[in-house]
């Protein structure tokens, strides 16, 4: 039986050929706007456009290589919950949306086991740029917001 191809990705620079564009339009034409959409558009490629891998560490402790989509997902429904826990730890908050699940008496335990916490930790590049896309939206909202009243 024939393995599943996977789809072909878009190249990466076309993405940002098109954010830089916009910054570049932004300074030639002295349109803050534009300065302005470039930043929340390369925002929102860094949190769900970016071709990525899941980067999860598995209960053995090796990282998850399957593709995904942002830096904010996960190739499964398990490894969204430990990704969304790393975000919430990484601002030093529990998961308040986090459901407990039952101690399981009869799990297999022949394996050395990484616990959650050592698990949902984000890879540094992760972090640095989530903090950085993040604090970027911030500004840009509330710059939007200031240029809205201001007009």
């Amino acid at each position: 039986m024939g393995r599943r191809r996977r789809r072909e990705r878009e190249p990466v620079y076309i993405w940002w050929v098109a954010i830089g564009g916009l910054i570049v339009a932004a300074i030639v034409l002295g349109a803050w706007r534009l300065a302005l959409l470039g930043v929340l558009a390369w925002c929102l490629y860094e949190f769900s456009l970016n071709p990525t891998v899941c980067r999860v560490m598995t209960r053995q402790g090796f990282a998850c290589h399957e593709p995904v989509r942002g830096r904010l997902f996960a190739c499964s429904a398990a490894h969204q919950r430990v990704k969304n826990d790393a975000v919430w730890r990484a601002f030093g908050l529990p998961n308040p949306f986090s459901r407990t699940t039952s101690h399981d008496p009869n799990r297999d335990t022949g394996v050395v086991v990484y616990s959650p916490a050592v698990r949902a930790r984000l890879a540094q590049n992760d972090r640095l740029v989530l903090t950085a896309a993040g604090v970027a939206s911030l500004v840009g909202i509330i710059i939007a917001i200031l240029g809205i009243i201001a007009f």
